[in-house]
């Protein structure tokens, strides 16, 4: 995807928890949403590995990868973009995806030409039991001050989402309720 072509508005963060249930969730997502692999745990060569076995899914569907790490790494792994909140520019051939939970990172991301921020966590998570989360009113604060696209994370779903259109959220990203195991009980 070349900037100028609209970001997607689904977004599934990848993590070590879903195991094998990375596969399907990645062939059930619709065509044009975006994937940031994380796997943070992985070995470089073991995470090159992941990350090149997702883009061929992603391709065939269509999907925005996104890595997280470096603009060097995103390259490395022949991503569209990165995820990362370094305080380096974001150089104009890749796309860069910031994850916010405050007033500061978000300034931070404004400052290094982030093009899509993910405002976390807004409800509970999975992913960082008992964590504090923003809530609505905190998140609905920091999405009216962004001045580029928020995608919602963190205990959503799309009827979570769908709760949050009133602070002009861009999309939603998720785990579990991206994931077939957990989406019984998260989706609706």
């Amino acid at each position: 995807m070349r900037r100028g072509h609209p970001l997607p508005r689904l977004w599934m963060m990848t993590d070590e928890r879903q195991g094998d249930n990375l596969w399907p969730a990645l062939k059930a997502l619709p065509r044009g949403s975006g994937v940031i692999v994380r796997h943070y745990s992985l070995a470089p060569p073991e995470r090159r590995r992941l990350i090149a076995r997702i883009r061929e899914i992603a391709r065939a569907r269509r999907l925005l990868l996104i890595v997280a790490g470096s603009a060097q790494f995103a390259r490395a792994t022949r991503a569209e973009g990165f995820h990362s909140r370094s305080p380096h520019r974001t150089p104009r051939d890749l796309l860069r995806t910031v994850a916010v939970h405050d007033e500061a990172e978000l300034r931070l991301a404004e400052r290094i030409g982030a093009d899509l921020v993910f405002i976390s966590p807004v409800f509970a998570t999975r992913s960082h039991p008992g964590g504090r989360t923003l809530g609505r009113m905190r998140f609905g604060r920091l999405a009216t001050r962004s001045r580029m696209p928020v995608v919602a994370l963190g205990g959503m779903n799309r009827r979570r989402a769908q709760s949050l259109r009133g602070f002009g959220i861009y999309g939603w990203a998720a785990i579990g309720a991206l994931t077939p195991s957990a989406r019984k009980n998260t989706l609706s």
